[in-house]
Parts: C-alpha cells; sequence; structure tokens
C-alpha cells in the first residue's frame, strides 16, 4: 500500500507535552510529530524560557497564561507537577489529543524497525472497541485478526474507541514500592497486541503516552489536583483514568489498551516519589471499591453530566476519607464549568448540542 502523502488527521489532533525542560527529545520525534500542532503546558517557574527544536508548529502555555485565560477558576489546574497537562486538553480545539512526556523517546519494534506511536494510537481510535465480550484473539478489527468462533453477531459492530492507552519499553510505570524492590527491572517484552478493556473493569490509566477523542470524553480527562499545596502526587493519570473509565461504561464506550509502545528513557527518584505517593497507596484501597460501584442515573446522558454526578458521590462518600476529597471534588466541577466556558458546545439547526 502507498503511504498517505498526508499525515492522518494533521488538522484533527493535537499533541499536549507538559514540561519544566528544554525540548531536546522532539528532535527524534521529528519525522512523526513535526505536521501536527503541539500545545506546551510549561510547569513550574514561568519566568524560564522553554526552548522547542525549530520547525516545530507549536503554542506554549506557563502559570501566567493559565491565570489569564482562567481566572479564579485556575485553581483547578494542578501546579508543579504533570497534571498540567490537562490544560492542554482543554485549550485544545481540536477532535483528537495524543500527550506524551518529555522523557519517553520513539521506540524500536522487534524488527528494529522506529514505531510510529502517534500513528498506531490513531488507528486505536479510529476503530471500533468490543467491551461487551472479549475477544481472545485480541482486536479483531486489525488486519488478519477478526472475531472468534462463539463471538455475538449483534456484538462484532463495536462501540466507538474514546481512548487509546499506549505502553513503554525500558523503563516500567511502576509504583514507589515497587521501584526500590525491583531498581534495576526494565520491560524489553513487546507484546503485539491491542485489546479492549472489558466494560466494569478499572485500570492503572498512565499519562505518558496517551491518546483520546476530546469529542467523545475530553472532559472526564480531568488529571485532578496534585503537586504544590496538594497532599498527593502522582495520582492524576490514575484519577482521570478511573473517572474516565466509568464513565465510558456508562456511556458505552470503548477503551484499548496495548500497543504502540514509546521508549521510557528514565527512572524517576523512588524515595521522592514514595513522598508524593504514600497517601495514594492506601486511599487507594477505598477508592477502587468506590469506582467498582458507582452508578449514575439514566439521565446522565453527556459527559459533563456524568462528571458532575461523579463530583457529588466523591464529596459524599469519599469525603469522609479525607478532606482532600472534598477539595478534588469542588475541582471537578469548577474543571468543567471552565471546560464549558473555553468550549462552548455548537448548537445543530434543530436546537440540539453536538
Amino acid at each position: 500500500m502507498a503511504k498517505p502523502s498526508t499525515p492522518v488527521l494533521k488538522d484533527e489532533l493535537d499533541i499536549v507535552i507538559p514540561t519544566i525542560r528544554n525540548l531536546d527529545f522532539l528532535e527524534m520525534w521529528r519525522p512523526f510529530f513535526q505536521p501536527y500542532h503541539l500545545i506546551i503546558v510549561q510547569d513550574g517557574d514561568p519566568s524560564k524560557v522553554i526552548k522547542v527544536p525549530q520547525g516545530f508548529d507549536y503554542e506554549l502555555y506557563n502559570r501566567n497564561d493559565i491565570n489569564k485565560i482562567l481566572g479564579p477558576k485556575a485553581s483547578c489546574i494542578s501546579f508543579k507537577d504533570s497534571a498540567c497537562r490537562c490544560f492542554g486538553y482543554m485549550v485544545s480545539k481540536k477532535k483528537y489529543i495524543y500527550t506524551i512526556d518529555d522523557d519517553c523517546f520513539v521506540a524500536k519494534d522487534p524488527t528494529g524497525k522506529e514505531i510510529n506511536a502517534l500513528e498506531q494510537h490513531i488507528k486505536n481510535l479510529l476503530c471500533p472497541s468490543s467491551p461487551f465480550f472479549f475477544n481472545t484473539l485480541y482486536d479483531p478489527y486489525r488486519e488478519g485478526a477478526d472475531f472468534v468462533r462463539g463471538y455475538p453477531f449483534s456484538l462484532r459492530e463495536g462501540v466507538p474507541t474514546a481512548v487509546s492507552h499506549g505502553l513503554w519499553l525500558n523503563i516500567p510505570d511502576y509504583d514507589a514500592p515497587t521501584q526500590l524492590v525491583k531498581p534495576l527491572e526494565r520491560n524489553t517484552r513487546y507484546v503485539d497486541a491491542v485489546m479492549t478493556i472489558p466494560k466494569g473493569t478499572l485500570f492503572p490509566m498512565c499519562g505518558m503516552n496517551l491518546a483520546f477523542d476530546r469529542e467523545l470524553i475530553g472532559p472526564a480527562m480531568y488529571f485532578g489536583l496534585m503537586g504544590d499545596g496538594q497532599p498527593i502526587g502522582r495520582y492524576d493519570d490514575m484519577w482521570a483514568g478511573w473517572c474516565m473509565k466509568v464513565i465510558c461504561d456508562h456511556l458505552g464506550l470503548g477503551v484499548k489498551t496495548g500497543l504502540p509502545y514509546i521508549w521510557h528513557s528514565k527512572a524517576s527518584n523512588p524515595f521522592v516519589n514514595l513522598k508524593k505517593e504514600y497517601k495514594g497507596i492506601y486511599w487507594q484501597e477505598e477508592l477502587i471499591p468506590f469506582f467498582q460501584s458507582v452508578a449514575l442515573p439514566k439521565d446522565c446522558t453527556s459527559v459533563q453530566k456524568c462528571y458532575l454526578e461523579l463530583s457529588k458521590q466523591v464529596k459524599a462518600k469519599l469525603g469522609k476519607v479525607d478532606d482532600y476529597f472534598n477539595k478534588l471534588a469542588d475541582a471537578m466541577v469548577t474543571w468543567i464549568e471552565a471546560w464549558d466556558e473555553l468550549n462552548p458546545s455548537a448548537k445543530l439547526p434543530n436546537g440540539s448540542s453536538k
């Protein structure tokens, strides 16, 4: 098949990168990223100048810009934590988002070929998911695969895919206790598979190599209150993943995990991580049962309605775990208000929302 001359979804996808440093890592991604628009969210000191290699089309937002654009609502955007990336989701005007960390390099497949991670995410998002019935041959929509014998024909159409969750070679995404016990462990295993995460199953979503359809699920991709002034860090993507999955399950949307891989170049300090995570590690034991038992009412027909309902339940049920969750529930509401201000939904001629 001849290679398409225009990159797929060139005008419909933004790449969001949170950073505190010069973006030299973009040089190796140039063949894959250069045609796309980048949104860089600069964390930390706004007076620091972040250098971006020449030839990239980008906009950069620092803390001063976030405060100027959101005013008092900027309180919902984390500071000194990569959770600030979700500001990029909010200001994007595109249908799709790909987000990647600045310590993620281009990986190679087992044949030595460089992996175009973005292209694989787009493939994942553009073909359906099968959350209601597991297909043992992984993604049935992939070339060379199909639905296996015994798979109900009524479910083969699948549902729209909202999120594509990619993986990492080299440094695995471990929590601090696991990092401390296995400091030298590296992921060398390339598994050539994509699968739909079944309905009713939660998973740990990593924000390091992640793509989603912001029109389908954008407002649920809030990375919470983390970092500066907060009792917790490194749970930003986890929180977003649990909220997003519950809402996808309710609205009948799909989530895929597996390919593509990126090369995760460096391990963060396990002692610093432990300090950020330790409350989360034991809160999690109550958070997971909460998300497993969340029921959203039938009249929650939009992501925003689902998310506001979820924030009420967070306040009612998790507020007693720690007062932090009352703050977080309020921030969830602020996030939706800010999202709707920046993204007024287009009214169609018949009066209904897009």
